[in-house]
């Protein structure tokens, strides 16, 4: 009887063992699990927390934003629009009044109102292009607002490069292969750098302006870089062009 009990004692023993020898493995299984999820969440925090700030240039846009837009009717997109728009539209008619204050200079060298609309373009095309990037990296929360300064220097630096070798290139071509003046060509030179750099810089500093009091960027953004771009480029264009005619002997 002492022998079977003893075998039964130590069957017992073991079989506890073995259950002890499993609960401990399931226990370091678990503890390991709960790192790999501690450290998953930890990941996670910071793309978690951008998700839920607004999508006003802090993040990138929620789901009930694009909900939003897409239910928004287009009668109501309009009207949030037109008034910006009309704005905008009323300051565009300071152009004429600068192109009206410059008349007498524009009639004694015609050769300045040929390069008035490729001067208007392309700051509307350097400014359209830093605002879309701007507005992208604000959406994405690639940048915020504490990293205007930066993104302000940034940009102007990259317009006046860009400016400087269009303005090269341009004040050339149309030089010795369009019969420019000598004069005109190179007020174009100097002109196409300070509208780009003029252009970047506005295009990159709107948006924040925008996000700063609290207006929807997307709205303001664009028109007001292509009202203020239009204005401020002619009257630089025409101040350079004195210049250069005072340089060369030219009279204005």
């Amino acid at each position: 009887m002492k022998g079977s009990g003893n075998t039964k004692n130590s069957s017992q023993g073991a079989g506890s063992s073995s259950v002890l020898n499993e609960l401990k493995e399931t226990i370091k299984q678990q503890a390991a699990e709960i790192e790999l999820l501690k450290k998953a969440a930890k990941q996670a925090g910071p793309s978690s927390s951008i998700s839920k700030e607004p999508s006003h240039g802090h993040g990138p846009p929620a789901s009930s934003d694009v909900d939003a837009y897409s239910s928004t009717p287009f009668y109501r997109i309009a009207f949030d629009r037109v008034g910006w728009l009309s704005v905008f539209l009323a300051s565009l008619s300071l152009t004429a009044l600068v192109m009206s204050s410059f008349e007498h200079t524009l009639s004694k060298h015609i050769e300045l109102a040929f390069f008035v609309p490729l001067l208007i373009g392309h700051g509307g095309n350097t400014g359209g292009q830093t605002v879309g990037t701007v507005l992208s990296a604000l959406s994405t929360g690639s940048i915020t607002t504490s990293d205007a300064p930066r993104i302000i220097a940034k940009e102007s630096m990259s317009g006046l490069l860009v400016g400087s070798f269009l303005g090269l290139v341009v004040g050339l071509v149309s030089h010795y292969t369009l019969g420019i003046s000598a004069h005109v060509s190179t007020i174009i030179f100097f002109a196409l750098p300070m509208i780009s750099i003029v252009a970047s810089s506005l295009a990159s500093v709107i948006p924040f302006v925008c996000i700063r009091v609290g207006i929807n960027p997307a709205n303001v953004s664009g028109p007001a870089m292509t009202t203020f771009v239009d204005v401020g480029g002619l009257i630089g264009y025409f101040v350079i062009a004195q210049r250069v005619f005072m340089l060369f002997d030219v009279k204005f």
